[in-house]
């Protein structure tokens, strides 16, 4: 607790120091006319990012542009209080984590796709197996902090909401394509219009590349993405009584990407990094996406707004992959073979393809599972004005359903002469067959009270949920319900929060929070949800043209829930479990400067970015055989770097642009502990560098390039879901943009 009133009394003073020294420079407070939020974004600009009561950014489109990255892994490594892992190098399968929460496969953060909920099962399976292109996005908005409780079921780190191409205010259209590295290629199409009553956009994208990793017969180790989006609106005449719009949008994505669960051995990894061994030759994973979605909006009058939006996420997905090695009659997981290979020579022998196996040696896993998500939700907006007073109420209702449907198997292979063959065809669900689903009512109410400078909003959120279960069992894969088991996990919550920001002059705010943090249990009977008290305190200040934000924060764990995830080196039952109080804090810096402020032919911006996190546990727990080991207090979490910065510097003139970015990734471990972190308990850190260029041929017609990992580091990501994985290696790129 001496933690928490140390920083909070030094951003307090630090944030008055800020204002004493630039009052001079203000004689009075900005003030805009408060106007409706879509209910497809947080924010919707970087002006409300700045001045919420809470720590939150904005990604903008132009930001978005200067590196026209492909993977979110670094779009969102720019952002202060976000933590990451990779794990195939190109962004396909990210593992996110915000202010310390369980990284793994971004399951504990609220994601979202225009303001709808985009994980393939956000209550039942949160795991993001899914993940929108960033490629095709025009901004990112990021929420931490407190007065988040719009946006659940997960309210402990905040959300993060991608906002995809909206329908222009005029007829627009733009190609992008690109070049480089390992056969790369990436393809963006887009086309809109808007005409009084009605407007529409379309747009393609594609992104495919042969993959930067090593297996044998050069075969390919890439991938092949391709989306469609296309939206529709028609809305009221201007004479209308009431002003109205309905827009209807349609996503459909598919995937092919050759990636695997196997990794490398310590050993191998310092020998060869970007090898892949001969076992892993026939992983692959495919799958499909689809969302329908339509949104009313009407305006009943200057003080009331409706928002509804019916949705529903249809998502299937076989990630055919090895899953158990197979010698001497006993099965061990690979994972296990990994992390131990001295204790396992036999079966790495078998793994690398260096002996000739008997058959079924292999068992490759095919991890067939389908997803639904859908619902209803519905967002009133009311604002009115009294004396010297703003007065906004924000109350959103949503009704949701998820299921996740597993039916899985696994076939049996030998290897002889490097090769894999077939032996057993497993039956289809011999393996899973189950399904998991949940119901869901959720209910916020947001008041926002604006005096003078002074702006306080509480909220409260109210989730109602039911988890269940039905297994048919390996036995049944017609599903009579002849050994059928059902359980169901009932939950009830109130979610508070109050956040609080203050504005002396136009160059210097200070913010604070607290709110509940909230994550729903597993549909085991009982089993009770994560739950936490964060609080957190910052200030925003512009010193001589040096914008900057700084924020202290503090995530007092009750009870953690861990998950049992085969991409974090479980068993993949996705079972949760309980383990207990946890301590989260940590310091978050943005600063932001234009060495160039005065020119008015060139600018020169530079950031930097810097995030502190000590996430450890307050009490001892576990096994060998639980997700994390045997825990023992004041152990550090695994997967959660200390330390991470990212700093950029761009040169930016009519004819041309210039960005370098370049990024710190702290070392974190792999397992809880407190020792040094090392190459066998965890992932060393690494410093990389990414530069992008563009010259403007015309006002419509630009030439891009980019390096990425312009050092050619070599690097490794990630000690999960099998070994060592490296990051992507030296690559360049080339292409053109034209817009019209």
């Amino acid at each position: 607790m001496n933690y928490k009133i140390l920083l909070l009394s030094l951003l307090f003073l630090g944030s008055l120091n800020a204002q004493e020294s630039v009052a001079k420079k203000s004689d009075s407070i900005q003030k805009l006319e408060q106007v409706f939020i879509s209910t497809k974004v947080i924010f919707g600009n970087k002006y409300e990012a700045e001045n919420r009561s809470g720590s939150s950014y904005y990604v903008s489109p132009k930001e978005l542009e200067k590196f026209s990255y492909t993977d979110i892994n670094r779009v969102l490594r720019t952002v202060p209080g976000v933590t990451i892992y990779e794990e195939d190098g190109y962004g396909l399968r990210p593992n996110i984590s915000l202010r310390g929460t369980s990284p793994e496969r971004s399951a504990k953060i609220s994601i979202m796709e225009d303001g709808v909920l985009i994980a393939p099962a956000p209550y039942s399976a949160p795991a993001a197996y899914y993940f929108p292109s960033i490629a095709r996005m025009q901004a990112v908005e990021i929420l931490k902090g407190s007065s988040q409780v719009q946006y659940g079921p997960f309210t402990t780190g905040g959300a993060i909401n991608f906002v995809s191409t909206q329908i222009p205010n005029e007829f627009r259209g733009s190609l992008k394509t690109s070049y480089g590295s390992f056969d790369t290629h990436n393809t963006h199409v887009k086309i809109g219009d808007r005409k009084a009553q009605y407007g529409y956009t379309v747009e393609y994208l594609n992104n495919n590349s042969n993959g930067f990793k090593d297996l044998l017969n050069d075969k390919n180790t890439g991938f092949d993405k391709n989306d469609v989006v296309a939206k529709f609106r028609v809305n009221s005449k201007e004479t209308a009584k009431y002003n109205q719009s309905l827009t209807f949008k349609f996503q459909y994505s598919d995937e092919v990407s050759n990636e695997t669960y196997l990794g490398l051995t310590v050993a191998d990894f310092a020998k060869s990094p970007f090898a892949r061994y001969a076992a892993s030759q026939n992983d692959k994973m495919t799958n499909k996406h689809q969302q329908y979605m339509a949104t009313h909006e009407i305006e009943f009058s200057d003080v009331l707004k409706v928002s509804t939006s019916g949705y529903y996420n249809g998502f299937s997905r076989n990630w055919y992959k090895l899953n158990d090695v197979v010698f001497g009659g006993d099965k061990v997981k690979i994972a296990s073979i990994l992390n131990q290979p001295e204790n396992y020579s036999n079966y790495m022998d078998i793994i690398k393809g260096n002996s000739n196996s008997g058959a079924d040696a292999l068992l490759v896993k095919a991890n067939n599972r389908a997803y639904v998500s859908k619902g209803i939700q519905t967002k009133l907006d009311f604002h009115w004005n009294g004396a010297q007073v703003f007065h906004d109420l924000e109350i959103g209702l949503r009704y949701h359903y998820d299921e996740e449907d597993r039916f899985q198997w696994k076939d049996g292979y030998n290897i002889v002469g490097g090769q894999m063959n077939l032996t057993t065809s497993g039956a289809p669900g011999s393996d899973a067959n189950r399904i998991s689903s949940t119901k869901a009512f959720a209910a916020s109410v947001l008041y926002k009270l604006k005096y003078k400078n002074l702006t306080l909003t509480p909220g409260l959120r109210y989730e109602d949920i039911t988890l269940s279960r039905d297994n048919f069992g390996t036995s049944d894969p017609n599903r009579t319900g002849a050994d059928i088991s059902s359980r169901e996990n009932n939950v009830s919550i109130f979610i508070p929060g109050i956040g609080m920001h203050y504005k002396f002059n136009n160059l210097t705010s200070i913010f604070a929070g607290i709110h509940k943090g909230f994550s729903p249990p597993g549909n085991t009977v009982g089993q009770k949800a994560e739950e936490s008290i964060n609080y957190e305190i910052g200030t925003r200040f512009n010193y001589k043209g040096i914008r900057s934000e700084i924020v202290a924060f503090y995530n007092d764990y009750s009870n953690l829930l861990g998950s049992d995830l085969a991409a974090s080196g479980g068993t993949g039952s996705l079972d949760q479990f309980n383990a207990g109080e946890v301590s989260v804090k940590g310091f978050e810096l943005l600063l932001n400067y234009d060495l160039l402020d005065n020119n008015s032919k060139f600018s020169l911006p530079i950031t930097f970015g810097y995030t502190y996190t000590d996430a450890s546990f307050l009490n001892s727990f576990g096994s060998d055989e639980d997700l994390w080991g045997t825990v023992e207090s004041g152990d550090e979490l695994p997967y959660i770097a200390k330390h991470q910065f990212n700093t950029s510097i761009s040169l930016e003139h009519d004819k041309f642009e210039l960005h370098l970015n370049g990024r710190q990734n702290g070392a974190f471990r792999t397992v809880a502990g407190t020792e040094t972190i090392n190459t066998s308990n965890g992932v060393t850190s690494n410093f990389i560098v990414d530069f992008s260029g563009k010259y403007h041929i015309k006002n419509n017609l630009s030439i891009t390039g980019m390096l990425i990992n312009a050092l050619d580091k070599t690097y490794a990501v990630s000690k999960v879901p099998a070994g060592l994985r490296p990051g992507h290696p030296f690559g360049i790129y080339g292409g053109i943009e034209f817009r019209f």
